[in-house]
């Protein structure tokens, strides 16, 4: 007879089922604005340069990368990666898009504290995504063979901690992409690069991709809250 796991059910997949709904979200919202084209004839990598250099960032690079809505800033090599339905594009949605990832680089030039928070915290996020499940699962199993060591649980209790950092990251995530869209509105209308009309469509597409990270933080409190629930359970069954 298979468990069912009533905290996964009740918490975890709830905000699994937001999640997907977002991402399918952000997909529908740039292809609604895909075939929309801006009158500046400006393509995606075209407004990510001007934001750069209106910024004093030349030595920035704009390059194209494979996938689809793949885009991102890497600050190790300084470079503003565009997906190919973004970089030759000459929409709304791939102009906005652009220059959120353009912003990104701004950010970091600027010394902009929640993403130097979240640069910093990625090192331990990663570690304690390897071992919280593994120590989670281990103190709960000592706990058991164990039973005169109750200590053992604080092993289990250890690994939510672990899993604590993945929230962390996610919360600190969301003034980052939050600032990084409202700095692309902001330069892209400052620059003429896209008329009001236009922009409120980039502010679409962009407020549609901020809802993913509101998502991914949402998953992971309600995964944090499950793994907390199941171990303070097993704690008081000893």
């Amino acid at each position: 007879m298979f468990w069912i796991d009533p905290y996964y059910l009740l918490l975890v997949l709830p905000a699994i089922i937001l999640s997907i709904w977002a991402s399918a979200r952000v997909n529908s919202t740039f292809k609604r604005y895909a075939d929309q084209y801006a009158r500046s004839g400006l393509t995606g990598a075209d407004a990510a340069r001007r934001i750069l250099d209106r910024n004093g960032l030349r030595y920035v690079r704009v390059m194209q990368t494979q996938g689809h809505l793949t885009d991102h800033y890497n600050p190790k090599d300084q470079t503003v990666y565009l997906s190919q339905s973004v970089y030759s594009s000459c929409s709304c949605s791939a102009i906005g898009v652009a220059a959120h990832e353009a912003g990104h680089a701004v950010q970091h030039a600027e010394n902009y504290v929640p993403i130097k928070i979240r640069s910093a915290i990625i090192p331990a996020t990663n570690f304690g995504a390897k071992l919280s499940m593994p120590l989670i699962l281990f103190g709960i199993l000592l706990s058991y063979w164990v039973p005169d060591r109750p200590e053992m649980i604080l092993l289990a209790y250890a690994g939510v901690l672990l899993f604590s950092l993945t929230a962390l990251f996610q919360l600190v995530t969301l003034p980052t992409e939050y600032n990084a869209s409202a700095r692309a509105l902001k330069a892209l209308d400052a620059s003429g690069t896209l008329t009001r009309e236009e922009l409120a469509k980039a502010k679409k597409v962009l407020s549609a991709a901020a809802l993913t990270y509101v998502a991914a933080l949402l998953v992971s409190l309600m995964q944090l809250l499950r793994l907390l629930l199941m171990v303070s359970r097993n704690d008081r069954r000893r």
